[in-house]
């Protein structure tokens, strides 16, 4: 053999009668990452086959609902947004919201979508999520391509003043609304392989939590009200408020309450996880 020697068998797989439910083989996981890509590049041909424009959807949709929302909110409601021009501001909304909401309700279906492939064939079933938030993040940057182009625009005619020290902030943001969203999304699939009607609620769900999030209007316009204490209560808001801290220098920003959103995202994940481990042995009995 030329004086080379063969490695055979670099990775085993270890059967045990004994899983733990709160147990994640993160190695197990990183050994399939090829596997992960494949299905995020599958996501997108899903998506976006059989389309007229494809991919450009990823740009059009958040400039169509920023419009809606510039009309609806900005002109026929007369909400403010904290002296940001209405297309940036909805715009770096709309982008943000869009990464947590599709990372939610993409996963939401995991097991229900892809019964056929669980039951034939063995991988570590947390890729299939994995993929589907980093298809998110990619969708995102896509869409940031756009604010940034804006966002240049309007700070070079002094519209707007980010706070650039903060865009170190940026990355952690990212990873916490991917990671809340996966472990809502994957406790919503766990649960719909018994209860198929709440499939039916994840997308209307979505919809009513959009509004309890600071997406179309700046917390500033609450005031001191208990009504602005409870929508930061929502795990959403703090990501979002750094977001637009850091991006479009404005937004509000509470410890507390950072504190209270990185924590509910920590125990969303490992409840989620929980779940998830639990219900992939049996969930072709049930699906």
């Amino acid at each position: 053999m030329n004086g080379k020697i063969v490695k055979a068998n670099q990775y085993h797989t270890h059967i045990s009668s004994k899983s733990r439910r709160f147990s994640l083989n993160f190695k197990e996981v990183w050994n399939y990452r090829d596997l992960i890509w494949l299905f995020t590049k599958k996501n997108f041909k899903l998506i976006y086959k059989q389309t007229v424009l494809g991919p450009a959807w990823i740009v059009l949709n958040p400039i169509i609902s920023s419009l809606i929302y510039m009309v609806v909110f900005g002109k026929i409601a007369g909400m403010g947004t904290d002296g940001v021009p209405q297309i940036l501001f909805y715009l770096s909304g709309s982008a943000i919201w869009t990464l947590f909401s599709t990372c939610l309700t993409n996963n939401a279906s995991t097991f229900t979508q892809n019964a056929n492939v669980f039951g034939k064939v063995y991988f570590p079933r947390l890729t299939m999520p994995v993929s589907t938030v980093i298809s998110s993040i990619i969708q995102f940057g896509v869409q940031m391509i756009l604010v940034l182009i804006l966002l240049a625009y309007f700070t070079i005619t002094g519209q707007v003043h980010p706070n650039w020290t903060a865009w170190l902030l940026l990355p952690f943001v990212i990873i916490q609304l991917g990671a809340l969203g996966l472990g809502f999304g994957i406790i919503i699939s766990s649960l719909t392989t018994k209860y198929r009607d709440l499939a039916l609620l994840v997308t209307f769900g979505v919809q009513l939590w959009m509004y309890a999030t600071p997406v179309v209007y700046p917390l500033s316009i609450l005031g001191n009200s208990a009504l602005k204490v409870a929508i930061m209560i929502n795990p959403v808001t703090m990501p979002v408020e750094v977001f637009r801290y850091a991006v479009l220098g404005v937004g509000t920003l509470n410890p507390l309450f950072i504190g209270i959103s990185l924590a509910v995202t920590i125990a969303v994940l490992i409840l989620g996880i929980s779940v998830f481990n639990r219900v992939e042995k049996t969930f072709m009995d049930t699906v």
